[in-house]
């Protein structure tokens, strides 16, 4: 059977506080807000219709990475230019930066304000 041709388009996070979550992706990325977020759903549109989603998940549970007491669900990568640069600004929106770092040359390793892990990676 030949695969399908399926495009991304969506990503969507769960979590504590959508329009908290979103402001925070929002600013660190520059996408724009999408018109029909709420207090249960919010998102950013993205480049090539990509959408980046976060919805309101009760007791919500942060991953505990690198520990897998809760796991990590899933994770974002973000190219930037300047590593250093990049980091400095996105612990300023509220990002945290876990001690565990395991290449951080290459790639550093952070968490948004709801605990999702996401990487920034070399341009």
């Amino acid at each position: 059977m030949p695969p399908l041709h399926m495009r991304l388009c969506a990503i969507t996070l769960d979590c504590p506080d959508p329009q908290a979550l979103a402001a925070f992706y929002q600013q660190a990325t520059g996408l724009e807000p999408h018109p029909a977020s709420d207090a249960d759903f919010a998102g950013l549109n993205g480049e090539h219709g990509l959408f980046l989603g976060f919805q309101r998940v009760e007791n919500h549970r942060a991953p505990t990475w690198p520990d897998q007491t809760v796991p990590q669900q899933s994770h974002l990568d973000f190219a930037v230019a300047d590593l250093d640069a990049a980091e400095t600004r996105l612990l300023a929106l509220g990002a945290t930066k876990p001690d565990h770092q395991p290449h951080p040359t290459r790639w550093r390793v952070l968490t948004d304000p709801a605990g999702h892990p996401f990487c920034l990676v070399r341009a």
